[in-house]
């Protein structure tokens, strides 16, 4: 609220001090100098506002990605990839946000764990055991939805502590080009690395927020409606889970909502929509081939 207040103040002073005359009255012009200090000033207050950029979210992103897969190891198999890239893909361009700053990526986790993960600007890791455990490609669909969505809102970076990003802001100040000394690089390599981390806590370990949780089934469920798919099979899959009583260390089953609770709400905010029968007929066909099932 402070910070907001100072930018008005800067804004009008100013519109006083380039005003040369209104209603009669003649007011001074600054010396450039002045202005010059006015105008960085404003920048300033007003770069100090500034959210994460959709370029940074990306690089943020990508470190995030790079940090899961020292983890888990990605699955080689090509056929399966590009399936599932296929379907991603749809998903993506009839969501909310049909693009990123580096694209949307979809790969695949070797490892029989049930999770998937939304990395920041675009990069989607899903385990072999998530889309095992999926019945069909409307359920399949429904999984990669939910993970757009949260990119789509931007949840990773809103894990990143507010403090990490005001103090990466005051290092870089207001300059396009400007040189940084050893420590304040290493400032913004520990900050950057601060941010990696809070974001990985959140999707690998502690989950989304309830309110998350809600707004990217919702949102997921318009996007599937939208792509031609049934919005219900996000609940179906999640009915799936449950009666499995399924669990995870993290990703898209850790999240403070129950599944219960999720199944309940998405009841609530279902959009209309089911595909028609031929199809999910070729659908069908085509997850089973490329699952080999």
């Amino acid at each position: 609220m402070k910070q907001c207040v100072s930018l008005h103040i800067v804004i009008l002073l100013l519109s006083g001090f380039l005003a040369s005359e209104v209603s009669g009255f003649s007011f001074p012009v600054p010396s450039i100098p002045h202005l010059d200090k006015a105008t960085k000033a404003a920048k300033e207050v007003s770069r100090a506002q500034r959210p994460i950029s959709d370029e940074e979210e990306y690089y943020i992103g990508r470190a995030v990605a790079a940090k899961i897969l020292s983890s888990y190891p990605l699955l080689e198999n090509r056929a399966l990839t590009g399936y599932v890239n296929l379907i991603g893909q749809t998903i993506a361009l009839h969501s909310d946000t049909p693009q990123t700053y580096g694209g949307y990526h979809f790969a695949i986790l070797d490892t029989n764990e049930i999770n998937a993960f939304a990395c920041p600007g675009g990069t989607i890791l899903i385990t072999r055991g998530m889309i095992s455990a999926t019945r069909n490609e409307e359920e399949l669909a429904a999984v990669l939805a939910h993970e757009v969505a949260h990119i789509h809102h931007r949840d990773g970076v809103a894990s990143i502590k507010s403090t990490r990003w005001t103090e990466a802001l005051t290092v870089m100040g207001v300059e396009a080009t400007r040189s940084y000394t050893p420590a304040q690089v290493s400032q913004l390599v520990r900050i950057f690395e601060g941010s990696v981390e809070d974001v990985f806590k959140t999707l690998v370990v502690n989950g989304y927020g309830r309110s998350q949780e809600y707004q990217a089934d919702e949102t997921a469920m318009r996007a599937l409606s939208r792509a031609g798919y049934n919005p219900a099979s996000l609940r179906d899959f999640l009915l799936v889970l449950a009666a499995q009583g399924t669990t995870t260390s993290g990703g898209i089953l850790k999240t403070h909502p129950g599944t219960a609770e999720r199944i309940e709400n998405s009841a609530h905010t279902m959009p209309s929509g089911k595909s028609d029968e031929s199809t999910a007929l070729a659908r069908s066909a085509r997850f089973n081939t490329a699952l080999r099932k």
